[in-house]
């Protein structure tokens, strides 16, 4: 089995930064791809960022691209997502995802097969 807990969430004012880790436990060395998602109230979980283990690729949406950056310390078991330039819209309950399979999609969430129990992060204007 794999646990994965995020921490680092908080209020933030626009324009502010934060860092987003995940912490990887258990069989640790069956996840390649780990990936970051995010679901506001009212609304569907949506993608935000991906890396691959095996090759380090990354994947942005569109919507944090240029201001969010993903990465992971293998050695450390941890993931990280630095949020820079934060908006209102980034607010959020952020989750972090595992994918044991090495599947073709890292953007979508049925790619996954272990999740973490999130963590806030509210940016006021």
């Amino acid at each position: 089995q794999v646990q994965l807990v995020e921490s680092g969430g908080g209020l933030v004012q626009a324009g502010g930064s934060l860092r987003l880790s995940c912490a990887v436990s258990g069989r640790t060395f069956s996840i390649n791809t780990m990936g970051w998602f995010r679901q506001a109230p009212g609304k569907d979980r949506e993608f935000v960022a991906a890396i691959r283990r095996s090759t380090s690729v990354t994947y942005y949406a569109d919507s944090v691209k240029g201001r969010f950056t993903i990465s992971r310390d293998n050695a450390k078991n941890t993931m990280y997502l630095q949020m820079n330039s934060l908006k209102p819209d980034d607010t959020a309950v952020y989750y972090c995802a595992g994918d044991a399979e090495s599947r073709a999609y890292p953007r979508i969430a049925a790619s996954y097969d272990y999740w973490g129990q999130g963590t806030q992060v509210t940016v006021s204007s």
